[in-house]
């Protein structure tokens, strides 16, 4: 254990306590709403000055219709496996929800959009990586990749792609998500599938015409009872039928019905297993002559819980203990995050690593203050040890 290095960190750290809070306030006053790329694009922009602050070398990756995503590099010519920090800047809250401004703290507790999911992540990317300047630090290359349209699952654009792509050839990953109250670590998420049905059939008379109809919500609700024992709980896969329309007056048989539905799932093979059965029902038709649209408009794989991810769990544990920081505990999480891309190129990833609190989503989010300089010390006294995960991994 490098105690002597990590204890100048841990000061440097307390130092910095209402510094942090500061950035936190900036961040998080820049809106950045997944759904207008020009917001977080000012946002993105205001990080990467953070960051270039602190030597990296930074860029700005344009991944249209959405947000862009920014990538940086402290360090690149140092010798060794870099290590990355990943997370994502947009965030799900449409701006005018709060007040301005929208940062505000209250019983050692920050509110606003993003407070939690995940722009305090961020800023203990940020001051970790402040901490590590600090001593010296230079055993490694330091990355960051965070996204600008993860919330709305990359829909349409590059994104993902941007985030593999930086996550290539890394020693592991910290994706500096939500972190959990009880200090917990994620090591396994469920992953996403948002498909879109729309059933046609024949409108007509209601009266006049019954026969010469075909009723679409007919056929839909035909489907919709298959659809729904796609679900298997014993492998974790559920399927939700959450959202649907059809039909126009009650005197009409109703020419079209389109419904939601969503599937999540913890393993690759139970994702493929609810798509090829989805398409199955909607290819066949139960009343009659009607046709079915399907569109597979989001997905996300899931982050298993391998054994990559355990290792670099359990080496995290260990290192948090040996350094005298609180005890880390792990579970499996049913919302998904971009640590599942990152696990697709083989570099172990834990989730959850950012700042403690609850309610991410919604207008009570809020970010736990003191949980700041712990957060940082655990991502220094990980990047500190990395030596001895690498050996691991080697045995």
């Amino acid at each position: 254990m490098k105690t002597e290095c990590f204890a100048q960190i841990s000061s440097y750290l307390e130092s910095q306590k209402e510094e942090m809070v500061k950035t936190l306030e900036q961040i998080v006053n820049l809106e950045s709403f997944s759904r207008e790329p020009v917001a977080i694009e000012q946002t993105a922009k205001a990080i990467k000055t953070l960051f270039e602050a602190e030597g990296l070398e930074c860029k700005l990756l344009p991944a249209p219709p959405n947000g862009p995503t920014l990538i940086g590099i402290l360090g690149a010519k140092r010798k060794g496996m870099p290590i990355l920090f990943s997370g994502h800047m947009d965030t799900v809250i449409k701006p005018g929800t709060y007040p301005k401004p929208v940062f505000r703290t209250e019983g050692g507790k920050a509110f606003g959009p993003g407070v939690l999911d995940m722009k305090g992540g961020i800023v203990i990317a940020l001051y970790t990586i402040k901490a590590l300047n600090s001593i010296g630090y230079c055993e490694r290359p330091i990355k960051i990749a965070f996204s600008g349209d993860e919330e709305i699952c990359h829909k349409d654009s590059r994104g993902n792609e941007l985030l593999i792509e930086a996550a290539r050839g890394a020693c592991c990953a910290l994706n500096m998500e939500t972190g959990l109250p009880d200090n917990s670590l994620c090591y396994g998420r469920k992953g996403r599938v948002e498909t879109h049905i729309t059933v046609h059939g024949r409108g007509s008379h209601a009266g006049n015409d019954f026969l010469h109809g075909i009723n679409a919500i007919s056929e839909m609700a035909e489907k919709i009872i298959r659809i729904q024992k796609l679900t298997d709980l014993e492998k974790e896969t559920t399927v939700t039928c959450s959202v649907i329309h059809g039909g126009t007056v009650s005197n009409a048989v109703p020419a079209e019905c389109s419904m939601d539905v969503e599937c999540r799932f913890v393993k690759t093979e139970e994702m493929q297993r609810f798509q090829k059965g989805l398409q199955e029902i909607c290819d066949t038709s139960y009343i009659g002559d009607t046709t079915t649209e399907t569109v597979f408009s989001s997905v996300i794989p899931p982050y298993e819980c391998n054994e990559d991810a355990m290792r670099l769990w359990r080496f995290i544990k260990k290192t948090a203990e040996g350094y005298g920081l609180a005890e880390v505990k792990g579970k499996t999480l049913g919302g998904g995050s971009d640590a599942a891309y990152i696990q697709t190129v083989g570099v172990p990833v834990v989730c959850s690593m950012g700042i403690q609190g609850e309610w991410n989503h919604t207008t009570k989010e809020y970010a736990l203050l003191d949980s700041l300089v712990p957060r940082c010390q655990l991502s220094a006294a990980i990047i500190l040890e990395l030596a001895h995960f690498e050996k691991e991994e080697a045995v």
